[in-house]
């Protein structure tokens, strides 16, 4: 019998980014990047699995704007066209390195691994990554949660109708995508507040994810630490991070990804090669950029001009042996904290998902060896999702947990300091005057109703909390700011137009051609009166 369970849980999430305006855009390649190196990897990974009859279980958030993008026929049209020029790149660079063996086990890599990604977005799924993801849910390998609608920081909305708002557009749109109603929820940064968890049950949502010391400095202490759910006095399950087997993999010092045979991220074939070669792979202002196609290793502390050449190989195996680590690592600590708790730990690993793949390029590769090693090598430890661990352990401890986030410092600092905090102001008032434009208006039709609900998309989107986080750390803060502004004026543009029955036709249709997110959104959801039938 198993000592204990193992709950893998990813992360998937990216601001909705989407520029019909522009014929390319620079920040639509954050997508086409985790959709190449993250997402189809994992489709990949676990429909083999699947096939060869591999036992894993796989806890992942796919946020709605995540959804959303990736359900989006433009996006998708872009995407191929992305991944066509990133393969005739590959094609290109196999023949020109054909007398350099040292670079063919790279290019050909490459060229393989891409086209294989062509293969499952097209042969298998006409480019629907949804259906992929459903089937894998239904097929019970899989879970699947939702998050804020998109991934507004909680915690920070004074008005509660707006946290409300947030959670049951996500629920909602949870299952139009996947068929079901979500079990559970990331809540966005893992930032929680006490009080937070009663919104969740009204959407009929059973458990959620924080940081370790959320759960720990509860009321009353965990009796089991973090190794253990506890219900909120709402009847809601929260389960907490296990640090050892984040910094395992997170650390910038011990972990995993920083190691020297693995590829290095930030020197890529857009600044290596000559200019007339790259420039047709380049977007339209001809700019040199990150392509994707990456030929050194990490090697060490040395200049991006001084570190060595990838091996594939050598790559693979290490991430074999990192694997075989983890596993002993979490044996170990499943049988100490079995004969100290008397009881069964569900150790949480919790991690961004583009993590695998994007930043950790062998980190695909990773997981497939812990899924194999978890299946054939041990008998300790079962990896299962937070909703098989409730039904097998329905019994926890009732507990209050405490505010907090998984952000620097552990509050939420990271998502209002001098850099950021002038958004709040507006997004406020913002939410003040949607709350009022719903009440006022309880069943509104035609033009109006058109414009109601693209007032409460643009609001939706200006609370990202995507947009504090990059201003904050000083990446894309000009981006961060526009679409910050941006949102919001268009939404007070929508509202004087709306509370003055001058509502521009031109103007509407123009910004839901940009903002398609939530194309059923019903603005009704600020309706502080509202009274809405949920599913528990």
């Amino acid at each position: 019998m198993e000592k204990g369970y193992l709950a893998l849980v990813l992360h998937a999430h990216l601001p909705f980014v989407r520029h019909p305006e522009y014929e390319d855009f620079l920040e639509e390649d954050w997508f086409f990047e985790a959709v190449t190196e993250t997402y189809l990897p994992l489709i990949d990974i676990m429909t083999r699995l699947v096939t060869e009859k591999v036992h894993f279980r796989l806890t992942m958030s796919l946020t709605p704007p995540l959804c959303a993008m990736l359900s989006d026929p433009l996006l998708q049209s872009r995407y191929r066209r992305y991944l066509g020029h990133l393969i005739e790149l590959s094609e290109k660079e196999v023949h020109r390195t054909r007398n350099q063996p040292a670079y063919q086990d790279i290019t050909r890599m490459y060229h393989q691994k891409l086209t294989r990604c062509r293969q499952i977005y097209e042969d298998w799924y006409r480019g629907n990554l949804l259906q992929a993801f459903r089937q894998l849910q239904n097929q019970g390998v899989l879970e699947i949660v939702t998050c804020a609608a998109t991934h507004g920081y909680l915690p920070l909305m004074i008005h509660r109708q707006a946290a409300r708002a947030q959670i049951r557009v996500a629920a909602d749109d949870y299952q139009r995508h996947f068929g079901r109603r979500p079990r559970g929820v990331w809540l966005a940064e893992c930032a929680y507040n006490p009080g937070d968890d009663t919104l969740l049950k009204e959407a009929g949502i059973r458990y959620f994810f924080m940081d370790a010391h959320g759960l720990l400095y509860g009321t009353p202490r965990p009796r089991y630490g973090v190794y253990a759910p506890a219900y909120c006095p709402s009847g809601v399950a929260a389960f907490a991070r296990d640090m050892e087997s984040a910094h395992q993999v997170w650390s910038a010092e011990i972990g995993y990804p920083g190691d020297p045979v693995y590829r290095e991220f930030y020197r890529d074939v857009g600044y290596d090669l000559d200019y007339d070669t790259i420039k047709p792979y380049l977007h339209s202002d001809g700019v040199r950029r990150n392509v994707g196609l990456k030929y050194h290793r990490i090697t060490g502390k040395v200049p991006l001009n001084a570190k060595e050449l990838y091996n594939p190989a050598a790559a693979r195996e290490k991430a074999a042996q990192h694997a075989g680590n983890f596993l002993f690592n979490r044996q170990k600590q499943v049988e100490h904290l079995y004969g100290l708790l008397q009881k069964k730990p569900v150790v949480l690993a919790m991690y961004d998902a583009e993590l695998f793949g994007h930043w950790w390029y062998e980190g695909p590769d990773f997981l497939e060896f812990l899924f194999r090693k978890l299946h054939h090598d041990q008998k300790d430890i079962r990896m299962v999702t937070p909703s098989e661990y409730l039904e097998e352990n329905p019994n926890n401890q009732i507990i209050q947990p405490e505010m907090s986030s998984w952000g620097d410092k552990g509050y939420h600092e990271v998502w209002l300091n001098g850099a950021n905090d002038w958004i709040y102001r507006h997004l406020h008032k913002a939410t003040e005057l949607m709350i009022d434009l719903a009440e006022q208006n309880p069943s509104a039709t035609g033009l109006r109703e058109r414009a109601l609900n693209q007032a409460a998309r643009e609001l939706y989107l200006a609370q990202s909390s995507d947009w504090a986080f990059l201003m904050t750390v000083g990446t894309a803060t000009s981006y961060a700011q526009k679409r910050t502004l941006d949102h919001l004026n268009r939404f007070l543009a929508l509202n004087q137009q709306i509370r003055q029955n001058t509502i521009d036709d031109l103007f509407l249709s123009e910004i839901e051609r940009r903002d398609t997110i939530f194309p059923h959104l019903d603005y009704r959801v600020f309706r502080m009166t509202q009274q809405k039938a949920v599913l528990v």
